[in-house]
């Protein structure tokens, strides 16, 4: 044990990093369940090869989690934390392959000390197992590329179909892949090599599960993923709001430094790319072959389409690996000093929460509103629940409730993977049933005194109840809206 101390004391990085992630250990016991935590518990509740707006991997671990050590919000956020911190792991173990010990100590920080990782630390999302086996997909094609072991081919590949079953984002490993084989005039001969080719087939065979269920189901996650987002870029209307929000994000995400280093390198070698026509030594070309295509690339989209916070997340394994070559110490003390200020006050909103979130994307009230939902459904006997927010309320109650939960399928239109649950809503015809609409934009506790006009094309009655208010800390901080809806008849 006193080995192990002096080892810490003698390693200020691993001290930083440790540090970091006891103190997000301490708050999860603190911190409320997120929809999305819902969401993706749903999914491991409800076992399938694959769902219909990501892949299972998320919700396969929920589901392992939650079989060992039991159903609770921190399990969810414990498996998000563990998972979180093999990443943080496998990061070293990467980084470690690139960069002298100084600079490695130096990445080892800048990872952990970014609110990307807190995040990914607190709340379940596919992201979590995605940076995790692209990290993992990242060290086994070093090993097979740089060190010749072929066997490591055979890792990779499965490594990058995990990848692929926790998100569709890591289509760009293999994306990544043949673009550093193609720009390498030292190893484009890997592109003749079985090896190269061998992995990619396994990475496919290991995503055979997530292509199975879609061919099941007329391809309706790809559809979705996909359709949507072609349509929205189509139009090409530029917007700086886009822009400009996705700067502030990743400001957030990563913190003023490692952002502007970011920045600060991406247009250093695109210069040296476009203007000398030089590309950098083949460990760097590596790392941006698997930074460029998902930072670069979504970055490109921001002035037209609105890129979510979290899509570029897994270029900041190798983003930031190659941030540490550059940053200096002066520079690294000063994203330090972001990190702790703002994890502090992250702390203090999560444990007193100061400012309302006016949003359904919130850690607070779901368990309070499963509690009051109950409580009317004493009131209003053999009565079904429903929601119409795609998935957050639903999920939320479902967590809490013992008794199913519907989405608003029940009122006809799409609600992700709740219509895929194979419930047979005709058992519900001529059931009541209680409708909970969130006020997102809380400002007072009157009725809604309006009633949603698909309502009235299920039901025979509509009858707005007292709406719930949620208090925490004395203060009131949510609203849901109640009806009493009876005699549900489903379309046919």
């Amino acid at each position: 044990m006193s080995k192990f101390v002096s080892f810490i004391k003698n390693n200020k990085a691993i001290s930083w990093v440790l540090g970091f992630q006891l103190f997000r250990l301490i708050l999860l016991p603190f911190m409320g369940l997120m929809p999305q935590d819902a969401y993706y518990y749903l999914y491991g509740q409800n076992l399938s090869l694959s769902y219909f707006d990501h892949p299972g991997m998320i919700g396969y671990l929920l589901r392992i989690f939650s079989e060992i050590f039991g159903q609770s919000i921190f399990v969810v956020k414990l498996t998000d934390f563990i998972i979180t911190s093999f990443t943080i792991i496998s990061f070293y173990k990467l980084a470690s392959y690139f960069l002298s010990k100084q600079k490695l100590q130096r990445a080892f920080v800048l990872i952990a000390s970014t609110i990307c990782v807190s995040i990914l630390s607190f709340n379940s999302t596919p992201d979590v197992p995605l940076l995790l086996f692209w990290t993992i997909s990242l060290t086994c094609l070093y090993k097979a590329i740089f060190e010749e072991k072929n066997w490591y081919w055979i890792l990779a590949g499965i490594a990058m179909g995990l990848a692929f079953n926790s998100k569709y984002t890591a289509l760009l490993l293999q994306i990544g892949l043949l673009g550093f084989v193609v720009f390498s005039n030292k190893y484009r001969k890997l592109f003749f090599s079985p090896w190269l080719w061998f992995a990619l087939v396994i990475s496919v065979l290991v995503t055979f599960p997530v292509w199975y269920w879609n061919y099941q189901n007329e391809f309706a996650s790809f559809a979705f993923q996909s359709s949507e987002r072609t349509s929205s870029i189509s139009e090409f209307k530029i917007s700086p709001n886009y822009f400009f929000g996705a700067i502030g994000h990743q400001l957030f995400l990563l913190l003023p430094v490692l952002f502007l280093i970011f920045i600060t390198f991406t247009f250093k070698y695109i210069k040296r790319a476009f203007i000398k026509f030089k590309l950098p030594q083949s460990k760097t070309l590596f790392l941006l072959a698997f930074f460029a295509p998902t930072f670069v690339g979504f970055f490109s989209l921001t002035p037209i389409y609105w890129v979510k916070l979290n899509w570029m997340m897994p270029s900041y394994i190798t983003g930031t690996i190659i941030a540490a070559m550059f940053i200096s110490k002066k520079l690294l003390k000063i994203q330090l000093i972001f990190s702790i200020i703002f994890h502090l006050l992250f702390a203090l909103q999560i444990l007193f929460y100061l400012v309302p979130i006016k949003s359904d994307d919130t850690w607070v009230g779901w368990k309070e509103l499963a509690e009051e939902t109950k409580d009317l459904q004493q009131t209003y006997p053999n009565t079904f629940v429903f929601s119409n927010d795609n998935y957050k309320t639903s999920a939320c109650l479902n967590f809490f409730i013992d008794d199913k939960v519907y989405a608003q399928n029940i009122i006809g239109l799409p609600a992700l993977h709740f219509d895929y649950l194979g419930d047979n809503l005709s058992a519900l015809e001529g059931k009541n049933a209680l409708f909970i609409d969130s006020d997102k934009r809380f400002k007072n506790d009157d009725k809604l005194d309006e009633i949603n006009p698909l309502l009235k094309n299920y039901f025979k009655n509509i009858t707005e109840l007292e709406p719930i208010i949620i208090k925490i800390n004395h203060k009131e901080v949510r609203k849901f809206w109640v009806f009493y809806c009876t005699d549900y008849q489903p379309k046919k």
